[in-house]
């Protein structure tokens, strides 16, 4: 990817310091803090943990505050000190249905088991601006929220599973690749696919997932479920023969339900999709988990027709936004030479192609 270029250095110095006096802003106003960016801007730090593929709330906050905002930069910042740091091990794949949830929903069954809960969402807000927020006003009341759910609550999914009307998912028993350390491959297996997918840039995966609910691939979902909680991570101690809990995270899951009508080699029966991410990032789950169904036409022998969605090439290779702003914002840089050619270019064409309408017959057409 592009990074930064060369140029005057006492220029780059003043471009630097420039650009701190802007972020820093008014002075005379307080500066904002790492703990005030992590909690009360949670949602923006959850992406910039989920595409910078790295959770720590407070890098992620830094980031925010050194990019002034510019999620993508914050993002950039992240992946850039991920790749500093060492690896000492692998944990356990994560649990979600021991999920210590503070939301759960489902939308293909009211009365699901373990219950629905709400929890924080703006999906029964008013959409209207609390002229309270701009008076530097707390609302008032604001009571500690309830405790999660700390039960184990089984998957809305496992219940169509054991009614045998929804495809089982497929175990390999091999190690997925690690798009963190290894370059994207085309074929990408689906676990990949879903690397690519929860790194992938947020508005590009919600466009291809509205994509496919207008009609640009087979894709007729119903959130089965959508789980927004804490998790506990696992590692294997050698020492021990055991593994030990070693943290929490927060992520979102997401399982869609969707039609299908069979195939040359699947009997009808409902599919998946599937989103996790780190945080609290519902739209991008839910996206995800559109987009993943879309890509598996073929293993589920479904007709290719065409459409973005279901290329391979096209999503994963578009949707990664920090190569892509690399690659756009590298034609802002010098490209004197380059253009020197071309304006030459140019102005011979269009030379020759004047001094061929002079020679042209007065009565020619």
């Amino acid at each position: 990817m592009y990074v930064a270029v060369k140029g005057g250095e006492k220029a780059i110095d003043n471009a630097h310091q420039w650009l701190d006096e802007k972020r820093r802003g008014d002075v005379s106003i307080k500066e904002l803090t790492l703990e005030q960016i992590r909690e009360q801007l949670p949602l923006a730090v959850n992406r910039v943990m989920a595409e910078g593929s790295l959770f720590d709330p407070d890098l992620a906050a830094l980031a925010i505050k050194q990019s002034s905002g510019d999620l993508i930069e914050a993002i950039f910042l992240i992946r850039a000190y991920r790749t500093t740091l060492a690896r000492f091990g692998m944990t356990q794949p994560i649990k979600t249905e021991n999920m210590a949830c503070i939301r759960r929903i489902s939308a293909t069954f009211k009365d699901a088991p373990g219950g629905q809960i709400l929890g924080p969402t703006f999906d029964y807000t008013h959409r209207l601006l609390d002229f309270q927020l701009a008076a530097d006003g707390e609302r008032g009341n604001l009571e500690p929220a309830d405790t999660p759910v700390a039960e184990q609550m089984p998957h809305i999914t496992d219940y169509l599973k054991k009614e045998g009307i929804i495809q089982s998912e497929p175990v390999t028993g091999t190690q997925p690749k690690d798009l963190t350390r290894e370059p994207l491959e085309l074929p990408a297996a689906r676990a990949l696919r879903l690397q690519a997918l929860t790194r992938g840039d947020e508005g590009f995966i919600l466009g291809m997932a509205y994509s496919t609910q207008r009609g640009y691939g087979r894709n007729h979902p119903f959130v089965g479920e959508l789980r927004v909680g804490q998790v506990e991570v696992e590692m294997d101690i050698p020492e021990l023969g055991f593994a030990i809990e070693i943290g929490e995270i927060e992520v979102t899951e997401c399982e869609t339900v969707n039609q299908f009508t069979g195939s040359k080699t699947e009997p009808p029966q409902f599919t998946r999709g599937y989103g996790l991410t780190f945080g609290h990032n519902e739209r991008k789950a839910i996206s995800m988990a559109l987009v993943d169904r879309a890509l598996r036409w073929d293993e589920l022998g479904e007709d290719n027709e065409g459409v973005p969605a279901q290329d391979q090439e096209f999503v994963l290779y578009h949707s990664d936004n920090i190569q892509a702003t690399g690659f756009l914002e590298h034609i802002k840089l010098p490209h004197y030479v380059d253009f020197q050619s071309e304006l030459e270019l140019i102005r011979k064409l269009r030379t020759e192609a004047l001094a061929k309408v002079d020679t042209l017959p007065e009565d020619a057409s």
